[in-house]
């Protein structure tokens, strides 16, 4: 045994209260080193007669790591533990003081969850399980009232984007087109900034209390609220609290009378005036961008300032969440407070936060509900989109995600394949859609909450920032229709199949050196085996199936197993979608 692999700690996603009577247990083994792992429990108080050992599954693993993962209830939700690490015959228990070669003769020493509290419990939206966003950068999207077009509007769709062009989209035009969202299937928009500002995507604020009147007003806001939610369609508003913008009134207020301006402890000033030397601004900013001043979120007057606004537009408007810009680099206790003024507000609404890397710190409860998944991203582009990395190493860099989050956190997680901040899903696969359709379907089967960006489902390209915020294509016949239709059937299964979107999740095969993947997603009514064949050349996959019958719901077709096994030839980048029947 290479005890010195192994790792756990009885807090965050490994110790932790997934509901008010279940705690998840998870340890990290040398990878392939352990045969069996178990979970040795009990009550601190009672353990003679409630001490038990609960086998533990493999969850995921990565390049050096197994990650083993269990579920107990306590009877009295307190409890003490430790685990049993078996490698063949030889074993070793480990509690909170190491490892030992007998079991521990009292449960002193053990790990310990002292109690599940009803108000640790780390609760997310259930409804977010069931979504699936559609991300609308304003500006252009629709222009459906042209009176409040800005000045200099260019007429829609007839130029290339550009960092400071205007074509006069408006939430009136998401109005004018929200039979066009309900026919695709989305149940949830995520809006980019829609607060006054000087920019085309509106991330420079100048007033968090207005709407900006180039998309309407609050009336017009509420009216579209209210119309997504007679559709059974949730509205995500983008929040702006590391940075506002050079029109913003405080920051003027700087600008014109420094070190006598009231708001200067509003932001971090380092000298005064106000002004870039060598490139670099006097005071912090987001990235060195001067027109981005950053906020002092440590201000009282700044913090009660936003969060005034992020309970305003929930109780004035109705709307269903928040997701937060630059989020990493505000400070822990402001979301927490923020966390506690949203969700009194509105306990289901939604908190993500724009963090792009791994975001543990964020997601023990307290904080987000969950995050900008760009881990996943990165993932599933290296996989399917450059194929720079095989099958393998794909289900590695997954594993380690699956298993470095509570599961509540996993189930709720943001995918998302393209952005307006990133290249087009389509251009970055080099227009070949067989890649893209690929992508898009191991997002819509995979843990968590997919997002198409505007316009992805009827093939639209554009490269980084400015290109990928082109004008939306509203001429059906420069549409991509059979690209529609294939997101179109994605929503719709994945709504029809619950264990499509809250079911566990297993890697069956990932080969080495191919683009050969197989995996399970299974709850209590249904087991569905994904295969996928990311290839250039057609590939039989073969996996264990204990059961005979299966049904490909992509297309209705009869498959049987024989011998224990599900065999399937794949076309080049093809894939199947495998139901078991009774």
């Amino acid at each position: 045994m290479l005890l010195e692999a192994v790792y756990h700690r009885p807090r965050k996603n490994w110790s932790y209260a997934y509901d008010g009577r279940t705690v998840h247990l998870r340890i990290r083994t040398k990878k392939n080193d352990m045969t069996e792992v178990y979970a040795l429990t009990g009550d601190k108080y009672l353990w003679d007669q409630t001490m038990e050992y609960i086998p533990m599954e493999k969850l995921s693993s990565d390049e050096l790591f197994d990650y083993w993962e269990c579920e107990t209830q306590p009877p009295y939700r307190r409890l003490k533990y430790g685990f049993l690490l078996q490698q063949g015959r030889e074993k070793r228990w480990m509690s909170e003081y190491g490892f030992h070669e007998e079991p521990p003769a009292n449960p002193d020493r053990l790990f310990e969850y002292p109690f599940i509290n009803p108000v640790d419990v780390f609760q997310t939206p259930d409804w977010v399980k069931d979504a699936v966003f559609y991300q609308i950068f304003p500006e252009r999207f629709a222009n459906g009232d042209t009176s409040n077009d800005p000045e200099g509007a260019l007429p829609w769709g007839s130029a290339e984007p550009s960092r400071d062009n205007f074509f006069g989209g408006d939430l009136q035009g998401v109005m004018d087109h929200l039979d066009y969202l309900s026919e695709l299937g989305v149940n949830a928009i995520y809006f980019t900034p829609l607060f006054t500002a000087t920019t085309n995507h509106k991330y420079d604020t100048e007033d968090y209390m207005m709407i900006d009147p180039q998309f309407g007003d609050k009336d017009t806001l509420k009216q579209l609220v209210d119309l997504c939610h007679e559709r059974g369609i949730r509205v995500l508003l983008d929040a702006v609290f590391n940075h506002s913008g050079r029109t913003f009134a405080p920051f003027v207020d700087v600008q014109k009378n420094g070190e006598n301006s009231r708001y200067k402890d509003w932001f971090y000033v380092r000298s005064l005036p106000l002004e870039v030397v060598d490139g670099i601004p006097t005071y912090d900013t987001f990235a060195f961008e001067p027109l981005m001043p950053k906020l002092n979120t440590e201000n009282p007057e700044v913090k009660e300032y936003l969060l005034k606004a992020a309970e305003y537009w929930i109780t004035e408007t109705g709307i269903d969440g928040w997701r937060l810009d630059v989020a990493n680099e505000v400070g822990h206790q402001f979301w927490r407070e923020f966390r506690q003024v949203v969700k009194k507000a509105n306990p289901d609404a939604y908190i993500l936060g724009e963090v792009w890397h791994e975001s543990s710190i964020w997601l023990e409860g307290d904080q987000f509900d969950a995050v900008m998944n760009y881990p996943f991203t990165n993932a599933v582009l290296d996989f399917f989109i450059q194929q720079s990395i095989d099958a393998e190493k794909f289900s590695f860099m997954l594993g380690r995600q699956l298993a470095g989050y509570p599961r509540q956190a996993s189930e709720v997680a943001f995918n998302l394949l393209d952005s307006h901040d990133t290249a087009r899903l389509l251009t970055l696969a080099g227009g070949d859609k067989r890649l893209m359709k690929l992508a898009a379907m191991f997002q819509f089967t995979y843990s968590g909450t997919p997002c198409i960006y505007y316009g992805d489902e009827i093939g639209m390209e554009g490269g980084h920032d400015p290109g990928c915020r082109a004008c939306m294509e509203w001429d059906t016949a420069k549409q991509d229709r059979e690209l529609f239709h294939f997101y179109q059937k994605l929503i719709s299964l994945r709504k029809e199949h619950s264990a499509l979107r809250t079911g566990s999740f297993h890697f069956l095969t990932a080969e080495n050196q191919s683009g050969k993947l197989a995996y399970r997603r299974e709850d209590d009514q249904e087991s569905i085996i994904i295969l996928v064949n990311n290839d250039k050349m057609g590939q039989t996959l073969s996996v264990p199936a204990n059961e005979a019958k299966w049904t490909n719901l992509w297309t209705q077709e009869e498959v049987q197993a024989a011998k224990g096994r599900l065999s399937v030839k794949l076309p080049a980048y093809g894939f199947a979608i495998l139901k078991a029947e009774a």
